[in-house]
């Protein structure tokens, strides 16, 4: 049997063990310690490995999140890629940076509530319209009284045209300086060289297949830094012109759709057909066949009766079709009047008379301005037609190029009525064809005013004088255009000065012609031919001869030739040559364009085409600026350099042959130094 023996206290310590119990315990308890500590680094470990795969499938779902078809966003903006892969599309959030953490995906909707500022409505939309297109509808709201939202599109290494008229006009656009955002409004470039023009459009295009369309909402502002290649689009109303819709807070919003298509024709071809208005008829063929004869240029505001009938009967004896004559600036003793000063046509029936019998068709040259000079001011103050003083009833006085007076008040219906009544007066009582409606650009608007409707967006005042000329439309001229595509009239670019370049000179009116083509005014008028005879004038104050007859050789392959300088200003190997460009517009230009003017009404595609409508394969297309094409096949290369007479052709993938009739040429091709005689244009039809 055992014996338990009584132990002493202070004795049970060393008979239990513990960290200083027996030797075989201690190095147990030795050789244990490694192993309790592998046990909580492997702990460790695997708690660490399923954080970092808790991370990884949060960072997984969120990229997932932050992924909408083929655009990628990030805090500070959102990329885009075409199916190969490649980045055609950069938008950069210069003004504030998301917190994507408040962002949520639905559908094809990913939104976004925060960002480093405060709250604001942010989402990406995605639509399929097409197979080959996607869209991207983009929104930017502050929900606080922020000044400004700014986003800024790269231009990618990539060609972008579109915007606006501008003073000078290059294509594809050409960035230069740092411009901080200005107003996007409509303004005469003539008399503010930095301006926007008059025809604008929010509406870009790339050659990589890629376009945006600020929303009509925006109060948008437009700049650039040529040092980062960017455009900078800007909301804001503060120090601004747009105003809030009534009954909006004034929170800036920036909204806007971005579409990528297969290639750049297509791309413009859908947006065309999406965004803009197609003109419901086509204007008077006759203007697209025969010259339009200005007495601008050559008799500026000194014109008469006399003077007038002179002009007339000139373009008769030299040979030259009777056709549209325009009478412009100072017919009337004061601006704002609608009857002809008696001192300078004493008898104005009996010469409407004379020029209906020679077979001419008149129109008058008028705009919107009822200067204080002019008796009809008192009327429009009485009758409260003008464009007022904020919050007042007085007319907020403007200063224009002819003086200081009101300007009529076109959301105003009695002002409209007013206005249209004198211009059916005059069309009736002397049998007037229709009008030159000159002016109407934002610019012309007092710096602070109101209307009778409000305007949020300024520029809706040039769509509101455009719509005056809808019922003259035939034969009316425009020189504004802001979603005015729909009004079937002429659209005159600006007045050009009588030089070679680009500042409104010769080699100005391609690109020109080519921005608003894109901008979706395709019955274009591209001014007079030698342009308005102020610089570059010799001592009989004429524009350069050669210029004048390189201007009038571009002429004849635009859509309307119009003539002011008249040809026998010079001498008889200018008229001639006249006379063969008019015949050869008229037989060989005018059928081709008034095709193509037909079609314009349900496709809205130009009529006179860049190179890469063809060719949008073509790098070297897409900065041809000094060629277009008629439709797709006839291909024009005029002269615009002085002392030439050759010049480098580019002729884009297919074969081609000469007007001269030499060989057929395979291209793409450059030819250099192709002779082109004084006389000529160089122009290639495409061979099927």
């Amino acid at each position: 049997m055992y014996q338990i023996v009584p132990v002493a206290p202070g004795e049970q310590q060393m008979v239990g063990g513990g960290a200083s119990g027996s030797p075989l315990k201690k190095k147990l308890a030795r050789e244990g310690r490694p192993l309790v500590m592998a046990g909580m680094l492997g702990c460790v470990l695997v708690l660490a490995a399923v954080v970092a795969w808790c991370y990884y499938s949060a960072s997984l779902r969120k990229a997932h999140l932050l992924k909408t078809e083929l655009l990628d966003l990030n805090k500070d903006g959102f990329i885009i890629r075409n199916q190969a892969g490649a980045v055609i599309f950069t938008m950069t959030f210069r003004s504030g940076t998301l917190d994507l953490d408040s962002c949520s995906k639905e559908g094809n909707i990913l939104s976004c509530a925060r960002s480093d500022s405060g709250k604001l409505n942010f989402f990406i939309q995605t639509v399929r319209p097409k197979n080959t297109v996607m869209c991207y509808r983009v929104r930017w709201e502050e929900l606080q009284d922020k000044h400004l939202v700014e986003h800024t599109m790269d231009y990618n290494v990539s060609h972008w045209y579109g915007g606006a008229e501008l003073a000078t006009q290059h294509w594809p656009i050409w960035i230069q300086g740092e411009e901080e955002p200005r107003p996007f409004i409509a303004s005469d470039v003539y008399s503010n060289r930095n301006a926007f023009g008059g025809i604008l459009e929010r509406y870009w295009l790339s050659s990589n297949a890629t376009a945006i369309k600020i929303n009509d909402s925006v109060p948008f502002h437009l700049g650039w830094s040529e040092k980062d290649r960017t455009l900078r689009f800007q909301a804001r109303y503060r120090d601004s012109p747009f105003r809030p819709a009534e009954g909006q807070q004034p929170f800036p919003e920036l909204s806007y759709r971005v579409c990528v298509g297969s290639d750049v024709t297509s791309i413009h071809k859908y947006m065309v057909r999406r965004y803009f208005p197609k003109p419901v008829k086509v204007p008077s063929t006759e203007v697209f066949k025969h010259p339009v004869w200005s007495t601008w240029a050559i008799h500026k505001t000194a014109i008469t009766q006399e003077k007038l009938l002179r002009y007339a009967s000139d373009i008769i004896t030299h040979g030259f079709t009777c056709s549209h004559l325009e009478l412009d600036d100072r017919y009337t003793a004061d601006y704002g009047e609608f009857d002809f000063d008696p001192q300078k046509f004493p008898n104005a029936s009996g010469m409407f008379d004379k020029l209906r019998e020679d077979g001419f068709q008149v129109s008058l040259w008028t705009h919107p301005f009822i200067n204080y000079d002019s008796m009809n001011f008192g009327v429009g103050v009485e009758k409260g037609m003008f464009v007022r003083e904020p919050g007042g009833e007085l007319p907020a006085l403007v200063r224009w190029w002819n003086g200081i007076g009101g300007i009529l008040d076109f959301t105003n219906p009695e002002a409209r009525d007013w206005y249209s009544s004198h211009l059916r007066t005059l069309k009736s009582r002397y049998h007037v064809t229709s009008f030159k409606f000159d002016a109407g650009e934002t610019s012309y608007l007092p710096r602070q005013f109101s209307t009778l409707v409000p305007l949020s967006d300024p520029s809706t005042f040039s769509r509101r004088y455009a719509e005056m000329a809808i019922p003259f439309s035939e034969r009316a001229e425009l020189r504004v255009g802001y979603q005015s595509q729909d009004v079937s009239c002429f659209f005159r670019i600006i007045d050009r000065d009588s030089v070679w370049g680009y500042e409104l000179g010769l080699k100005s009116i391609i690109p020109t012609v080519l921005t608003i083509g894109i901008l979706g005014y395709q019955f274009v008028l591209p001014d007079m031919i030698g342009g308005n005879a102020y610089p570059n004038r010799d001592r009989s104050g004429l524009p350069d001869r050669e210029l004048y007859i390189r201007w009038l050789e571009l002429s004849a392959f635009m859509p309307a030739m119009q003539f002011s300088i008249p040809p026998w200003a010079y001498d008889n190997e200018v008229i001639q040559i006249a006379q063969k460009f008019t015949q050869l517009h008229e037989t060989l230009v005018a059928p081709r364009v008034l095709e193509l003017a037909g079609e314009v009404l349900d496709t809205g595609d130009p009529i006179i085409r860049p190179l890469w409508w063809i060719a949008n394969d073509d790098e070297v297309a897409y900065k041809i600026d000094s060629q277009f094409l008629i439709g797709d096949d006839l291909l024009v290369a005029p002269v615009l350099e002085p002392g030439k007479q050759e010049r480098d052709i580019y002729l884009p993938a297919g074969r081609w042959r000469s007007h001269k009739g030499e060989r057929e040429h395979k291209g793409p091709i450059y030819l250099t130094d192709h002779p082109v005689d004084l006389d000529e244009v160089a122009y290639f039809t495409w061979v099927h």
